[in-house]
């Protein structure tokens, strides 16, 4: 079966968009990661901003996380909250290019749970080890007022969360996805080799 798209999940800092970036190129496929979210904020009329920062969030269980993400008023965003409102517009617009049938790479925002019924998907989890993507975020993000492991925890926190919320499923693991690529030991332009040979020889 010949592999149009591939969807690539990926821990904090391990360089999975790099990768993702990276096939994209290799292959002559169309790419999508913050794309998705200009495509989102036209549907929806939210900022950018907003929805880059929602998008990694789930809606939480206690009267307090809800009074930081309203619940939904009938007749407005389909009486949904704001996160769940935004998350059924990301996956109509996967679902959308999905269905141009033009390759493509999509980075993250649950793209292979939402793909599960497609054909013609490869679906990729990028992990490391935590000394490697500690130095990495360093490198390419900066110092910050966190260290480098609370700001890599936190990260994979919400998207973990956000994963299981939508999914009903664990996010990273291996069983939900096809390959997983460790790059503190192959390396981000290994991983990226291996993706697109698979591809070229599916």
């Amino acid at each position: 079966m010949s592999i149009k798209i591939i969807t690539v999940s990926r821990q904090f800092g391990s360089g999975g968009r790099s990768i993702a970036k990276k096939v994209a190129d290799e292959l002559g496929f169309n790419y999508y990661d913050k794309e998705i979210i200009d495509h989102v904020s036209v549907e929806t009329g939210f900022c950018k901003d907003y929805i880059a920062e929602r998008g990694e969030h789930a809606p939480g269980r206690t009267i307090f996380s809800y009074g930081l993400d309203p619940m939904g008023v009938p007749n407005v965003m389909n009486g949904m909250s704001a996160a769940d409102y935004l998350w059924s517009i990301q996956r109509q617009v996967i679902l959308k290019i999905a269905e141009e049938d033009t390759p493509c790479v999509i980075v993250g925002r649950c793209a292979d749970y939402i793909l599960g019924e497609h054909e013609g998907v490869l679906n990729v989890f990028v992990h490391a080890d935590m000394e490697f993507r500690k130095d990495r975020i360093v490198r390419l993000y900066g110092e910050s007022e966190k260290n480098p492991e609370k700001r890599l925890n936190d990260k994979d926190k919400k998207r973990k969360t956000n994963y299981m919320y939508y999914t009903n499923q664990e996010w990273g693991n291996a069983t939900n996805y096809d390959i997983c690529l460790d790059t503190s030991r192959l390396g981000v332009d290994k991983c990226a080799e291996i993706i697109c040979n698979i591809v070229k020889n599916s």
